[in-house]
């Protein structure tokens, strides 16, 4: 996927078990869908089962970081005996272009996703010019 103001980062390919030393730092990559309008880019990543304190957001220079643990909560007393997805964790990247103002990205996790506005830099905005008659 890849807009004017947003790519995704390149992970390292993963050749098997070697590559990753321990398996909790396996992680799923969460499908996200954005869109683009005048004033900025809206991102809506899908975190199934991912509560706000389990979520970390960063923005460092020009890359935006999704980090997200997923917490099965079982009652006491009893254990899990089969699991369909082993892998408790989301991670996400992305480059952002200059054209939008990090200062300003607002976020919000409901229902299991996650909407990320990020506006446009002044510069950046469309703009009315007035044209003088003389």
């Amino acid at each position: 996927m890849t807009t004017d103001n947003l790519s995704t980062r390149n992970e390292p390919e993963r050749n098997g078990a070697k590559d990753w030393q321990r398996y909790d730092q396996a992680a799923l990559t969460p499908p996200v869908d954005v869109t683009e309008d005048a004033a900025g880019i809206t991102l809506y990543a899908d975190l199934p089962g991912v509560s706000r304190d389990k979520l970390q957001l960063q923005v460092e220079a020009d890359t935006l970081t999704i980090d997200a643990q997923v917490g099965l909560t079982l009652p006491e007393g009893l254990q899990s005996t089969h699991t369909e997805v082993g892998v408790g964790r989301f991670h996400r990247s992305f480059t952002l272009s200059k054209e939008l103002d990090t200062e300003k990205i607002s976020a919000e996790l409901a229902n299991g996703v996650l909407t990320l506005r990020i506006p446009k830099a002044q510069h950046a905005q469309p703009r009315r010019i007035a044209v003088d008659v003389s």
